[in-house]
């Protein structure tokens, strides 16, 4: 993983909601997504690029307390570049690029960029990308073509199960007991890989229900001891729950101290003894890691 502080909470806001947007700078989500794919109708679409753009430039990025992305339409609808063309003035932190096929999507995607941020004098590269790379039935072969496509806008990589579902014309993507069935957990999990493989974020998709703050929570928590550093949110009320999920908790920081106390004792030496268990570099590595981030994200908050 890179050094960068993950983004926990991705929240998603319609582009064609003025009041919605509005209340965006006090929702504590790490990165908001202003929307113009799924949340939008076609008929608002030309709504949401008037609106989306002038909203970005309300609030330049040295003021944000929070990310601003923006989802726009997939290239096999023809709204991309209209959509590029629209919200790229207010110079957004990133693009969400969904029904992303393989890392060449993403290059095509990144070359449009590369134009765009010329023209209206935004920092080369500084707009980033993170692709929805499980929406198609195609896209979960070459998640491990990300590792070596070199793609340096490349943020992290996120999957999605509804999209997927639909492109399979599955009736569900739940077993009987309401987990994901088997083909969504083996996508989520390629997915997860990839996005370690690239040193990029692993964000997982969201929980559908918002009103079960105890299920988020545990799904989260559980998604942020395998790998992943956030998730989707699709409504203000989850980003607490999330931001809080994927935050180091106090016996893991408590833990963390030890390791690092006990490399202290004995300098120099590349393995030390902790709780009759012998540790070794990279768990102080990794100790480390865990005390910056619960630091960084403390002061965020």
């Amino acid at each position: 993983m890179s050094d960068t502080l993950p983004l926990r909470s991705w929240l998603f806001i319609p582009g064609d909601s003025e009041k919605k947007m509005a209340k965006v700078a006090g929702c504590g989500a790490d990165a908001v997504i202003l929307d113009l794919e799924d949340a939008v109708s076609p008929d608002n679409k030309p709504l949401a690029r008037r609106l989306i753009p002038d909203f970005l430039r309300a609030t330049p990025r040295e003021a944000r307390t929070s990310q601003y992305w923006v989802r726009v339409n997939p290239f096999d609808t023809g709204l991309t570049l209209d959509d590029l063309a629209a919200i790229m003035p207010g110079a957004p932190d990133g693009i969400m690029q969904p029904k992303t096929n393989d890392p060449e999507d993403v290059r095509r995607l990144s070359h449009y960029l590369d134009a765009l941020e010329a023209a209206h004098g935004i920092a080369r590269g500084s707009v980033k990308i993170l692709p929805v790379a499980t929406e198609t039935a195609i896209a979960p072969f070459t998640l491990g073509q990300f590792a070596s496509a070199g793609l340096e806008r490349l943020a992290g990589l996120t999957w999605g199960a509804e999209d997927l579902s639909a492109a399979l014309g599955a009736s569900t993507n739940v077993d009987a007991s309401g987990q994901w069935a088997f083909t969504y957990q083996m996508t989520r999990s390629l997915c997860l890989l990839a996005a370690h493989a690239s040193g990029v974020q692993a964000i997982d998709t969201l929980y559908v229900d918002f009103r079960d703050e105890e299920g988020l929570r545990a799904t989260s928590r559980a998604a942020r001891a395998e790998g992943f550093t956030g998730r989707i949110a699709i409504h203000p009320a989850q980003v607490a729950g999330i931001n809080d999920s994927f935050m180091p908790s106090a016996e893991e920081v408590a833990h963390a101290r030890r390791v690092i106390d006990a490399f202290a004792a004995s300098p120099g030496a590349g393995t030390v003894g902790l709780d009759g268990k012998m540790i070794d570099i990279p768990h102080q590595k990794q100790a480390g890691r865990v005390l910056a981030q619960a630091a960084a994200f403390s002061a965020r908050a």
